[in-house]
């Protein structure tokens, strides 16, 4: 689906969405009369300084609202950018900053929602995507926190280790369906039924606590990271 189209299928009543670039900033009104701040990058473009710094602008902004309205962020992009300009400006601190805000933006009460509809990866993906407190995706989104070949650059193990790990172990591998596997990817939505109603059913789900470690331990994909994250929490409490 476009974002055009995806934006149709939420707010079919219309929205006030528009287009900076790649970037994406708005409202949509869903049918149920509740208020949805919509941010974006698309395109498949690259996340540099100039995306990161416009789009945590755009989240302070709401965050200093006190509409409590939910944020949907729509993700299609690339990695960060790498060019000698980012790096040295400071890449990683404009993502982090970006996080960060998504992460205040939710602690002052405006849900935050991630929609991958593409691509997204390493960097990028992790300041964005998985910042929202949720994440959705729909089929054919392609996600990769690393790539095999960065991730055997970085490990120093061999690509065949690699891939044959990445058979097993969803961890290790790219893709949607690992993903969601390890609980990164909270659900899929239907792109044949209303994404109105998927909104809102994802919205009136009471969310009290990030529950992605126990979705992972649920769908066998990441087992261990709930049961010892429960322990180092009783640990902290005794």
């Amino acid at each position: 689906m476009t974002p055009a189209e995806i934006l149709d299928s939420l707010f079919p009543a219309g929205h006030a969405v528009t287009a900076e670039g790649d970037l994406l900033f708005g409202r949509g009104t869903s049918p149920d009369g509740r208020v949805v701040h919509v941010i974006g990058a698309t395109a498949r473009a690259p996340i540099g300084i100039d995306q990161a710094i416009r789009l945590s602008a755009a989240v302070l902004a709401i965050a200093r609202s006190d509409d409590g309205a939910p944020i949907l962020f729509f993700v299609d992009s690339a990695s960060q950018r790498m060019s000698r300009r980012d790096e040295l400006l400071g890449l990683s601190e404009y993502l982090a900053h970006l996080a960060k805000s998504l992460l205040l933006a939710e602690a002052r009460g405006h849900r935050t929602i991630g929609l991958l509809y593409g691509g997204s990866a390493a960097g990028a993906f992790i300041a964005t995507a998985l910042a929202c407190d949720t994440l959705v995706a729909l089929p054919g989104a392609h996600p990769e926190v690393m790539d095999l070949a960065s991730m055997a650059r970085v490990t120093k193990l061999s690509i065949d280790l690699l891939e044959d790990k990445a058979k097993t172990t969803p961890v290790f591998a790219p893709g949607l369906d690992n993903l969601v596997s390890v609980g990164g990817v909270a659900e899929i939505w239907d792109p044949q039924r209303s994404l109105a109603d998927q909104l809102a059913t994802l919205l009136a789900t009471p969310r009290d606590h990030d529950a992605r470690a126990t979705l992972g331990a649920e769908r066998q994909g990441r087992p261990k990271a709930a049961a010892i994250a429960d322990e180092v929490d009783m640990a902290a409490r005794r």
